[in-house]
């Protein structure tokens, strides 16, 4: 299928999508004419790149954890792959209390000036 088509069908922009290909998250072929021509699977990872976005991986990370990925989804364990998910998880862990810490902060202060207002 054509980056139009695989747009279309992911809800992905095609800007998107070469921005995928020129970070290694995707390798379609190309067409005598330089067309990139994408198979089937090619929505299915898209999903998965989307999926593993919206986790808060970086693409570096994606790109490594992607031959690990199964057609459902889940993840078999591959080298090194592991540990390199759980210090992402533990960076998303302390972003999180730092914006708890950041929400509690603001919520006082909304608290204090109503009550001076």
């Amino acid at each position: 299928m054509l980056i139009g088509q695989l747009a279309q069908r992911t809800g992905t922009s095609e800007r998107l999508l070469r921005y995928y290909e020129r970070v290694g998250l995707l390798a379609p072929d190309r067409q005598a004419n330089g067309y990139r021509d994408y198979d089937d699977a090619a929505e299915q990872r898209v999903g998965q790149i989307r999926s593993l976005l919206a986790a808060g991986l970086p693409t570096s990370l994606i790109r490594q954890v992607l031959p690990c990925a199964l057609a459902d989804g889940s993840l078999r364990p591959c080298p090194g792959v592991l540990d390199k998910l759980r210090a992402q998880l533990a960076r998303l862990d302390e972003r999180a209390d730092e914006l708890t810490q950041a929400r509690q902060t603001l919520t006082r202060a909304i608290a204090t000036a109503q009550r001076a207002g």
